[in-house]
């Protein structure tokens, strides 16, 4: 890894994420009346995509947003021009992560879907939307926000419409939770910006349908598992190598499995709700390789995992995986409506680094330049520690980018414990473990989903 590219500046990025914070800004007063000082975000946000395709069109919706007088395909438009800033921001930066890392490029370009929705739920959608919009988050109340309720119950049902409806509820969970907005210290812009333009942009027929998916037969090489947990929900990803059974270039790929969760299921307790749904986690934990015969996969590189296309292999080392294997894999391709810089996740493997830790971070000396360790990712639900990770030789780990830096997320290290040398993972208890931490924690979820059962059980019942 030349971490040295990682710090230099990348030209036109404070501009782009500056035009970005404008519009956002607006957003926070609404646009039912703009002031001067929203005018003046909007022209900023249609400046800045004055020589692409959208130029006229966001041109006059920035003209009729300022003028207080704006439609909902005005505020499709400036939602576009948003996520078109934000993507050449995710563009640059995955720029600057290949030239770093040193790997291939995957395909530029994703196949759009195909497939039809129903117009009429979309355009309910948009006027709620565009609501919020007019009212500003500030302006926000129960009333306005009530809005999405029958609109994402009527989405629900229909599995092309669920991605939307799922956004929706979770925005409305969102500003629900805050309102009334003018009583609000400290508005999330750049959060809500980023979940209301995604949702405008899904109204538009068709983005939110179905990628295009075709299959894989070949080799599977487990790097590591990225545990993503929220109060009532749970998410394993599982990052791996992908060797083409046809002999061609090695690829990453990325394979999935989420499940509701209680809140009083947490810790190494997760991974007995995720097990069942996907053998993966096992071969992980076991440090194997799995064998893919016609595995559905996306243009992306995400396995719509299914266990009837997969089996268990030889045992396959993360490290020498990252060693051999990782520097000729081939980067996939990311999909217009994924082109955001919160969604940067890369593999990458760094060794020969020195570790210095302090009260507020701790942060990897590579070849003289320091790269900020994201300690804060590390999962409960396995063995790894930040106390493993500063003490360690070698990592398996993201690359991220956030708060205008790039950060490293480990997912695995090579260590040192009683002077023996060991790997730790990250998701070194997804298929079980003897380890006396996890074994208790899993003990704990059992008894809480037990009691969780029971009550329920009564409560059908009665």
């Amino acid at each position: 890894m030349r971490t040295d590219l990682l710090a230099e500046n990348i030209a036109g990025l404070d501009e782009a994420l500056t035009a970005v914070d404008a519009f956002d800004r607006a957003l926070v007063t609404g646009l039912l009346r703009p002031q001067p000082a929203q005018a003046a975000g909007l022209t900023e946000l249609a400046n800045a995509v004055a020589g692409t395709p959208l130029a006229a069109r966001v041109a006059e919706a920035a003209e009729k947003a300022a003028a207080g007088s704006a439609g909902e395909d005005h505020f499709v438009a400036l939602a576009a021009a948003r996520t078109a800033l934000l993507g050449s921001v995710h563009d640059a930066l995955m720029a600057r992560v290949a030239e770093a890392s040193g790997r291939p490029r995957g395909a530029e370009a994703v196949p759009a879907p195909g497939g039809r929705q129903a117009a009429n739920l979309l355009a309910a959608a948009r006027s709620w939307l565009s609501d919020l919009a007019r009212a500003g988050w500030q302006g926000i109340d129960h009333d306005t926000v009530s809005g999405a309720a029958h609109v994402v119950s009527a989405m629900l049902p229909d599995p092309a419409l669920r991605r939307l409806a799922t956004l929706l509820d979770g925005l409305a969970a969102e500003l629900a939770a805050s309102c009334p907005g003018s009583a609000l210290e400290r508005i999330p812009a750049r959060r809500w910006g980023d979940l209301w333009s995604r949702a405008m942009l899904l109204t538009v027929p068709g983005v939110a349908d179905a990628p295009v998916t075709g299959t894989v037969t070949g080799r599977l090489l487990p790097l590591g598992i990225d545990v993503q947990e929220h109060a009532t929900a749970v998410q394993a990803q599982v990052h791996a190598v992908f060797e083409p059974a046809d002999g061609t270039a090695p690829r990453l790929v990325r394979a999935s499995v989420s499940v509701p969760k209680p809140d009083t299921v947490v810790g190494a307790g997760l991974w007995q709700l995720l097990r069942p749904h996907m053998s993966l986690l096992a071969a992980v934990s076991d440090g194997r390789s799995m064998d893919l015969t016609d595995m559905p996969v996306t243009a992306e590189g995400d396995l719509l995992w299914s266990d009837e296309h997969a089996r268990p292999s030889a045992p396959a080392d993360a490290f020498a995986t990252a060693r051999v294997a990782l520097p000729t894999a081939t980067d996939p391709a990311t999909a217009p409506m994924d082109r955001h810089p919160a969604r940067i996740a890369v593999p990458v493997f760094l060794e020969g680094y020195s570790a210095q830790r302090d009260d507020e971070a701790l942060t990897f000396t590579v070849a003289g330049h320091p790269l900020t360790v994201d300690t804060d990712r590390i999962p409960t639900a396995g063995p790894l520690t930040p106390e493993a990770v500063a003490a360690s030789g070698a990592c398996i780990g993201l690359l991220r980018w956030d708060a205008g830096t790039y950060r490293f997320q480990p997912l695995a290290v090579e260590t040192t414990v009683r002077k023996k040398a060991v790997a730790i993972h990250a998701g070194g208890w997804a298929g079980g473990t003897t380890d006396k931490v996890g074994v208790r924690a899993e003990k704990a979820a059992t008894d809480a989903v037990a009691v969780l059962r029971e009550r329920a059980g009564r409560l059908l019942r009665k």
